[in-house]
């Protein structure tokens, strides 16, 4: 019998769907509030959709932009998308003005499926007021309404029985955009293809023995590797079923656990979360075997704290990027506590790894620098843009990470800390060069800095230092409320504070590492 990671290769994401719908129709794969899906009804519900889509004109390599939240109509739309050949553009719903019209532009999505309202934010009007910052979206499509412009409409009158379009679907075809932020200010496209996603969810599923018993907690968003990769895509692969949730909330991963969740996964804030949460307190964990926790490293007080809260299952720390379609890195089953602690775990296979110096030299084992991966699960590279995907991807297929890491002699990995100046808040990177660009468009600022703080509650919050243009006079509330209109609420700085300089290097670049907050 073939191995999972096996069972996908030379497979399209679609093609893995249809398998599973044929050998276990009536398992259940989604469950979200009272509804079941199973495999069946997602593809007969994916193939409705891809009929409507391909009826409105959607066909192989067209993008297709989504900002909804989690929910079964959001991964109807991933396996419609990959069953035409299209690619979904992955947008997150905290987004807002500068995010939404880079991406959408930069991607060339020609389509846009949307929630009307999600957190208290209304889309539709904000879609009406940008539309003419949008030329090449020619359809905006929500969910939940009613009319001509809403997703039941367009896949309402469709054939599920139609074929798909001729055009052939193949392993290497680009299936998902997904945005992180970039180093300059400019958010970069990864452009993850069925092979790879297929490819990092498989060896996960084989790396935690995942099978059709288990029941995944899908709390991360589907515009990260997370949610899509980590807890559809190896339940997927594997048979099983997800427990979804339209966003991370303590008391809704608490109605979650009566369907018996054997896999958590989640980032430590999510944990620190549930652990203070006194409804939790009362839940049901027994059937909980697997922790998983990624997005940063395993605290050794917080390892403990969720051992004993749920009952001694395995813990396990996943590294991955959006450029490596979600897992790369796991601990291995039998690691101690304290090696989970203190280590992100070895590659998974298929994936090498390696720790190089400045010059892209490998180092000796144990010795620090910057950790690349490559296999199977390593992105295309960057949507349109050919220098950025050179030099992260490099020539021999090694993906730079920008984490400084040691490997010791067994191939355990260390983070060490962050070649970049990216932070992690609340388990979303955070890149402060995108931050101070929106604060530079103030013409009361001269210039701004960025760094990342801790934070008891997402581990890292955001800290800006702004230095006024002569003259000027800063209005802070104001400030803050432009960030907030720019981008996702999750990178507005927590605190800004105003300077009379900043520390410089001789080449006339800010001296971030000895930005200290006031006192």
């Amino acid at each position: 019998m073939p191995s999972l990671i096996e069972s996908v290769e030379g497979r399209t994401i679609g093609a893995v769907l249809a398998d599973r719908a044929a050998a276990a129709p009536d398992a259940p794969f989604i469950f979200f509030g009272d509804e079941t899906i199973t495999y069946a009804d997602m593809q007969r519900r994916a193939a409705r959709a891809s009929a409507g889509l391909s009826a409105a004109g959607v066909g192989h390599g067209d993008r297709v932009a989504i900002a909804a939240s989690n929910s079964p109509d959001w991964l109807v739309a991933y396996f419609a998308t990959a069953r035409l050949g299209a690619v979904l553009v992955t947008l997150n719903v905290v987004y807002r003005e500068h995010e939404f019209t880079y991406m959408l532009g930069q991607s060339g999505a020609r389509m846009l499926l949307c929630d009307e309202e999600a957190g208290g934010f209304e889309f539709r009007p904000f879609l009406t007021g940008l539309a003419p910052q949008l030329p090449g979206v020619e359809r905006i499509v929500y969910f939940g309404a009613a009319g001509a412009d809403g997703w039941s409409h367009l896949v309402g009158g469709a054939d599920p029985d139609a074929p798909p379009p001729a055009a052939t679907v193949a392993p290497d075809d680009p299936a998902v955009i997904l945005y992180t932020s970039g180093t300059n200010g400019d958010p970069k496209g990864a452009t993850l293809t069925h092979a790879s996603l297929l490819a990092s969810a498989a060896m996960q599923a084989q790396r935690f023995d995942q099978t059709a018993d288990d029941v995944v907690l899908g709390a991360l968003p589907f515009n990260h590797v997370g949610g899509l990769t980590c807890a559809v895509g190896s339940s997927l692969v594997a048979g099983g079923s997800v427990a979804l949730l339209p966003r991370f909330h303590p008391d809704l991963v608490v109605d979650a656990t009566a369907r018996g969740i054997t896999v958590f996964c989640g980032v430590p804030t999510m944990y620190r979360m549930l652990l203070a949460s006194e409804t939790f307190a009362s839940c049901d964990l027994s059937r909980t075997r697997l922790c998983v926790v990624g997005g940063s490293n395993l605290e050794p007080a917080l390892a403990e704290q969720v051992t004993a809260r749920f009952g001694g299952p395995r813990l396990s720390n996943l590294y991955g990027l959006s450029e490596t379609s979600g897992a790369c890195i796991i601990s291995p089953a039998d690691d101690p506590l304290a090696l989970v602690a203190t280590t992100i775990g070895t590659t998974l296979d298929q994936v090498e790894g390696r720790i190089v110096d400045d010059a892209g030299t490998e180092v000796p084992r144990g010795e620090a620098g910057e950790l690349q991966v490559r296999g199977a699960c390593v992105a295309a590279g960057y949507w349109d843009k050919p220098a950025e995907s050179a030099a992260a991807f490099g020539a021999e297929g090694w993906l730079a990470t920008g984490d400084v890491a040691t490997m010791s002699a067994d191939g355990h990995i260390s983070i060490i800390s962050r070649k970049k100046e990216m932070y992690v808040r609340g388990g979303y990177n955070v890149y402060p060069a995108e931050i101070e660009n929106v604060l530079a468009a103030d013409p009361a600022v001269a210039m701004s800095a960025v760094i990342g703080v801790p934070d008891a509650t997402y581990g890292e919050t955001g800290y800006a230092f702004v230095v006024p243009a002569p003259g000027s006079q800063v209005d802070v509330p104001g400030l803050l409320a432009r960030c907030r209109r720019s981008l996702a609420e999750y990178k507005v700085p927590e605190t800004i504070d105003l300077v009379d300089s900043l520390p410089m290097t001789p080449a006339g670049k800010i001296r971030k590492v000895v930005l200290r907050p006031s006192p």
